[in-house]
C-alpha cells in the first residue's frame, strides 16, 4: 500500500470526501448503499457528525424503535426485581428514568455516536428476565450481579472469544437461530397483546390491530420501505385501538430521578438492600456466568442483520462483536454502581431497524440517546411506548418478524436447512443458549451441516472451543436449574 492510499484512508475527511448528493443517485436505496460503503470507521476514535457519518430520515426509524424497546424492556427488568423485593410502583418508575438517562447521556451518545460506530448500543438482557426470581431466591444482590456480569463480559470481549465464536457459527446454526427467536417472539407478542385485549373485553382490538399490521407490513415489504413499518404501524395500532374503545391515558410526569448511588444503595432508600457483600456475588456467580454465555448468539443475531441489508463492500459499518461486548460490559458496571436495575446486552430493537434502514450505528445512536433522554425527563412518552397496542406492534414489526425473515432467507441448501432444523429443536428443547452451542459442537465437527466446511476447520476451531463453548453453558444452565427434570446444582 503506498503511502498516498494510506494517508487518504486514515484522513478522517475522507468521508467528506467521498460524499455524494442523493439527488445524483437513481434512488434513495443507492444513496444508502453508497453512504455506507464510504464510512470510515476504525473502531475505537473520535467520530463527529456531519464530518464522519451523516444523519438522514431514516436514522429516526431505529431511534425511535430502540427508545420504545428501552422503556419496554427496562421496565419489566426492574419490576421483576421489584416485585421479588417488595418495591413499589413508584420506585419502578423512577429507576426506568435513571436508566434511561444512563444509557441516553452516559453510553448511547458517548460511546456508539462518538468514541466507536462499531460498537452496538448496549441494551438490555431481555432473556434474563425470566431468571430474576431465582436469582432473588439464591440469595442474589442487583449491584453483585450487575458487576460480575461486566467482569466475565470483560474477560470475554479482551480474549476476543465473542467475535471468534461468530466466526465459529455456520451459516445453517446462524440461520435456525434467527428463526427460533423470530418464531417464538412473534406467538408471544401476538399472544400477550390478544391476552391484554381479551382481560378487557376488547377482544377484537388485538384483531384488527394485528390484521392491519399484517396488510401494512406486506405493503411496505412490496415497496422495499420495510424501515417504515415501526414508526407507521406502531401509530396505526395505538390509533385503532383507541378509536375501538381500548383505554389510554398519560400518568408519568415530567421529573429527574434521584442521581446518588448512596441514595439506590442504601439501607432504606432506593433498593433498600445496601451495599453487597461476598456472599451476594457468591450466589450470583453462575448467572452472572450464563449471561454472558447468552451474549454470544445474541449478538451474532445482530451482526448478521447488517451482513443480509449492507451492500458487501461496507465493511467499516458492521458492528464489531468484541467492542459491543465491551461497551456494554463498561455500561453494565457503571450503570449498577451508580443505581440502574437494568442488565445490558446488544440493543436488538436498535440494531435490526437500522439494519433494515440501510443506516450505519452511530447517526441513529446520537438520537436514540436524545430520545432517551427527553423521554425520561417528560414522563408522558414513556406511557404511550409502555401502552400494549404500540409496544406489542413495534416489537412484532420492528424485531421478530424481520428475525424471522431473516433466518429462512440464510438457508440456501439442505446442509443449511438440516443445521437449522436441529438448532430449532435443540433450542425448543431447553433454550437458545443450548441450541446455538450445541448446534455449533455438532455443525463444525461435521456431524450435521456442510461437511466440506468442517474439514477446513482446525481441530481447535472443529472441537475444542466450540467444546469448551458447550460446556460452559450447559454448566451455567445446570447451576440455576436451568436444564429441563434436573434439579438446580447451586
Amino acid at each position: 500500500m503506498t503511502e498516498a492510499i494510506k494517508k487518504d484512508l486514515d484522513d478522517p475527511n475522507n468521508y467528506k470526501q467521498k460524499r455524494k448528493p442523493s439527488s445524483s443517485f437513481n434512488s434513495r436505496s443507492e444513496y444508502l448503499d453508497h453512504e455506507l460503503t464510504i464510512v470510515n470507521f476504525n473502531r475505537w476514535g473520535r467520530y463527529l457528525p456531519f464530518r464522519d457519518y451523516s444523519i438522514e430520515v431514516e436514522d429516526w426509524v431505529p431511534a425511535i424503535a430502540a427508545t420504545i424497546g428501552k422503556v419496554v424492556m427496562v421496565t419489566a427488568m426492574v419490576a421483576a426485581f421489584a416485585s421479588q423485593f417488595g418495591l413499589s410502583a413508584a420506585f419502578v418508575a423512577e429507576n426506568v428514568r435513571y436508566e434511561l438517562l444512563i444509557a441516553g447521556a452516559l453510553f448511547v451518545i458517548l460511546f456508539s455516536a462518538f468514541l466507536n460506530p462499531n460498537a452496538n448500543l448496549a441494551g438490555t438482557h431481555g432473556p434474563m428476565i425470566p431468571l430474576i426470581p431465582l436469582i432473588a431466591l439464591s440469595g442474589g444482590h442487583p449491584l453483585a450481579l450487575g458487576i460480575m456480569v461486566g467482569v466475565f463480559g470483560l474477560m470475554l470481549s479482551f480474549s476476543k472469544g465473542g467475535s471468534k465464536l461468530v466466526n465459529l457459527t455456520g451459516v445453517g446454526v446462524r440461520a435456525g437461530l434467527l428463526i427460533y427467536l423470530g418464531a417464538v417472539g412473534l406467538i408471544g407478542q401476538i399472544g400477550k397483546l390478544t391476552a391484554w385485549a381479551e382481560a378487557g373485553n376488547i377482544g377484537s382490538v388485538a384483531f384488527v390491530t394485528i390484521f392491519i399490521t399484517v396488510i401494512v407490513y406486506a405493503y411496505l415489504a412490496r415497496i422495499k420501505k420495510r424501515w417504515l413499518a415501526i414508526p407507521l404501524c406502531s401509530a396505526l395500532a395505538g390509533i385503532v385501538a383507541f378509536a375501538m374503545g381500548a383505554e389510554f391515558s398519560f400518568s408519568t410526569t415530567p421529573g429527574l430521578p434521584h442521581f446518588s448511588p448512596t441514595y439506590w444503595w442504601g439501607e432504606n432508600t432506593g433498593w433498600q438492600m445496601g451495599w453487597p457483600n461476598l456472599g451476594h456475588f457468591v450466589a450470583v456467580m453462575p448467572f452472572a456466568i450464563l449471561a454472558v454465555a447468552m451474549w454470544s448468539p445474541d449478538f451474532l443475531g445482530h451482526r448478521v442483520f447488517q451482513e443480509l441489508n449492507y451492500p458487501s463492500k461496507a465493511k467499516k459499518a458492521l458492528m464489531n462483536v468484541d467492542d459491543t461486548m465491551t461497551v456494554a460490559s463498561i455500561r453494565q458496571i457503571v450503570g449498577s454502581i451508580l443505581g440502574g436495575g437494568n442488565l445490558s446486552s446488544s440493543w436488538g430493537t436498535y440494531m435490526i431497524p437500522a439494519a433494515i434502514a440501510k443506516r450505519p450505528i452511530p447517526g441513529g445512536a446520537l438520537l436514540t440517546g436524545i430520545l432517551c433522554i427527553l423521554a425520561a425527563i417528560i414522563g408522558y412518552p414513556m406511557d404511550l411506548a409502555m401502552w400494549e397496542p404500540v409496544l406489542r406492534t413495534a416489537l412484532i414489526v420492528g424485531v421478530f418478524l424481520p428475525l424471522l425473515e431473516a433466518g429462512m432467507q440464510m438457508i440456501q441448501d439442505s446442509d443449511d436447512a438440516q443445521s437449522a432444523g436441529i438448532c430449532i429443536f435443540s433450542s425448543a428443547f431447553v433454550n437458545p443458549v443450548f441450541g446455538w452451542a450445541l448446534t455449533m459442537l455438532l455443525d463444525n465437527l461435521g456431524v450435521i451441516g456442510n461437511v466440506k466446511r468442517a474439514q477446513t476447520l482446525t481441530w481447535t476451531d472443529k472441537l475444542i472451543i466450540p467444546l469448551a463453548a458447550f460446556i460452559i453453558c450447559v454448566g451455567a444452565l445446570a447451576a440455576v436449574g436451568q436444564l429441563p427434570g434436573i434439579p438446580a446444582l447451586l
